[in-house]
């Protein structure tokens, strides 16, 4: 099972307690997910159709808890696709298509309904929780998350822009910065940042998806981490060969052309020792000269024997 299959199976398992978040979530799928059959008689027939067992049992559950409606489940078999089943659920009756259109607020006091089953008015979604539960719902019928082991996306895919902005804006007050993008001609609610991920989740209360994704998120920090710190380790080891090297052929270079002789005792002193210690640190060289000196010490006076290298070569 995927990481996405795992939220929404989380998910489909929770029922909110308070009738108007329940009523929130109810709208959500149906904006998302949802259809109106119009008979011959003005006469309306309300339906959802999804891939996810889990989304047709929480929306299911949801009905008959919410208005005691007794629905009509079919699932149909994709002959192209063997694993792949759309699953219907349908309200028959027009009064209980009604009843549950005008709860949810997709549909005005004219009768006419939202744009794309948009929700007409704000009230259904006034409440912090109820604005949990739709969001929860949004997810449940069109939603997706990446595993985090791979790379960080959540996204709602929405048929209409103002449905979307709707969503979006519904996100943002959770204070977590959703964004918007158009795929072919759908319009994607996104978020990419793993920590605004971890939040997302919080506010549907998927607690247990947001424990294992912060565990990976932790992994990955420490891992991270390691291989920053390794390759500054690195960095300042290669830095520290090279330096050495460099030194090494100068100090050789000056030997060869007017010898140690000519040379300061304070110079003489670090250039044979460097000779004899080509993988001591500078610190390490100060301990062994007499009298000792500091690091800062040895560094100046084998800048002093590079300097005299290069003069040495340009002459």
């Amino acid at each position: 099972m995927s990481f996405s299959s795992e939220v929404k199976e989380e998910l489909s398992r929770q029922l909110s307690t308070a009738r108007h978040c329940q009523i929130a979530e109810i709208a959500a799928i149906i904006s998302m997910c949802g259809g109106i059959s119009i008979s011959a008689k003005d006469r309306y027939c309300l339906k959802i159709q999804t891939e996810n067992v889990a989304v047709s049992r929480k929306y299911f559950t949801l009905l008959k808890k919410t208005f005691n409606i007794c629905t009509e489940v079919s699932i149909k078999q994709h002959v192209s696709q063997k694993k792949s089943r759309t699953y219907m659920v349908l309200i028959k009756s027009h009064e209980d298509t009604m009843r549950v259109l005008q709860a949810a607020k997709l549909i005005g006091k004219d009768m006419e309904i939202g744009e794309d089953f948009s929700a007409v008015s704000n009230v259904v979604v006034q409440n912090a929780c109820c604005r949990r539960a739709f969001i929860r719902g949004a997810f449940l019928a069109a939603g997706s998350i990446s595993a985090p082991e791979k790379f960080y996306h959540f996204e709602i895919v929405c048929m209409s822009v103002y449905k979307a902005e709707q969503l979006q804006a519904i996100i943002n007050t959770f204070d977590i910065d959703a964004k918007i993008v158009q795929r072919k001609k759908y319009y994607v609610v996104y978020i990419k940042e793993g920590a605004q991920i971890v939040e997302i989740l919080n506010v549907m209360e998927a607690h247990v998806a947001l424990m294992n994704l912060e565990n990976v998120r932790i992994l990955k920090e420490m891992r991270n981490s390691v291989n920053r710190q390794v390759n500054c380790e690195t960095a300042n080891i290669n830095k520290t060969v090279n330096a050495a090297v460099k030194q090494i052929e100068d100090i050789q270079y000056i030997q060869s052309t007017i010898g140690f002789d000519s040379l300061s005792e304070g110079l003489e002193d670090v250039a044979r020792l460097r000779l004899e210690q080509p993988e001591a640190t500078l610190k390490e060289l100060g301990m062994m000269l007499t009298p000792q000196v500091g690091k800062s010490g040895v560094n100046h006076r084998l800048r002093k024997l590079s300097n005299l290298a290069d003069e040495l070569r340009g002459k």
